[in-house]
């Protein structure tokens, strides 16, 4: 039996009125293969919180993508190509069967993956998975076509060989803000709007910036409460009122991992007590943000605005 580490295995993945208005994105299509041709295939045992017990049919050759749902999760959707996870995975080698690469499967969920890796490692896989909730076995099937050569090379498969891979999805993060739109008066206050893939436009309006820090919650979602301390995934963009333009977004990369212990006060403020799910805009006066010290493009005495999206708490390691 062959290993290699999960590291190693898939490198890269670690890791007004209502104030604004926006348009849903498209769903990202869901993959349905033949489950039954998988299961006449594989055969898995085990519960989900423990390494599968795995029998596979040898040689296992797959044309296309197969993928069969063990066990459907309740949790959040993965849904865009996009989004962090956590996962547990066991992956075959097709010829021999052998496991050559696994997680620890010891319960922790501090070591989050990244889709847009996934993607460029295994692309099969990517694919299956969109529409996994957190808490699903997945079993994939995946064709030579559907694994990057040099992540094929790198585990020692031949180049026309498939893969089996099991995918106990453990949490996903939100693509971006999810819940009810709130009320918030918008005058004197910057104005948001979003696109569909929820990056936020902001409209700073030609007023005086308030001299307290001001914080309105634009989407309220409905997960986990922040708290001091915490470690939150984000999509955020920042601009400087006075000179009205951006400095700063995670729009165009990947969401952010950020401690409220290592930012500025007033983005520490604004985020703690708020939900996962939410979309929070911040208007932070210089002595709550960069004070009287420039910071990169920012000016000295600058007043930051930020629309962040809040797509998660991390676990502690």
């Amino acid at each position: 039996m062959r290993k290699i580490s999960a590291a190693l295995a898939l490198v890269g993945l670690t890791s007004v009125g209502l104030v604004g208005c926006t348009v849903e994105a498209a769903p990202a299509p869901c993959v349905e293969g033949d489950s039954d041709a998988l299961a006449s295939l594989v055969t898995v045992e085990g519960g989900t919180a423990t390494e599968p017990r795995v029998d596979v049919y040898t040689p296992f050759h797959v044309d296309e993508v197969l993928v069969d749902h063990l066990t459907d999760g309740d949790g959040p959707e993965l849904s865009t190509d996009s989004q962090l996870l956590v996962m547990d995975y066991a992956f075959y080698a097709g010829d021999s069967g052998e496991l050559f690469a696994t997680t620890a499967y010891d319960g922790d969920l501090s070591n989050v993956f990244s889709m847009e890796n996934i993607v460029s490692a295994l692309p099969g896989l990517s694919e299956a998975l969109l529409c996994a909730q957190a808490g699903s076995r997945v079993v994939v099937g995946l064709p030579a076509d559907g694994i990057n050569p040099d992540y094929a090379a790198q585990a020692g498969l031949a180049e026309d060989e498939s893969m089996l891979a099991v995918v106990d999805v453990r949490k996903v993060y939100l693509p971006q803000a999810e819940g009810e739109l709130r009320y918030n008066s918008s005058l004197g206050m910057p104005t948001v709007v979003r696109a569909p893939d929820g990056r936020p436009g902001i409209i700073i309006p030609d007023a005086t910036a308030p001299e307290d820090l001001v914080v309105q919650t634009l989407i309220e979602g409905d997960g986990d409460v922040v708290e001091p301390g915490d470690t939150v995934r984000v999509q955020y963009t920042g601009l400087t009122w006075a000179e009205r333009e951006v400095f700063d977004t995670t729009w165009d990369a990947s969401p952010a991992a950020l401690s409220l212990d290592q930012v500025v006060p007033g983005f520490a403020a604004a985020l703690e007590g708020q939900t996962v799910g939410s979309q929070v805009l911040a208007v932070i006066p210089p002595d709550q943000g960069y004070g009287d010290q420039a910071s990169g493009s920012i000016p000295a005495g600058s007043t930051l605005v930020f629309v962040i999206d809040i797509l998660g708490v991390d676990e502690a390691s």
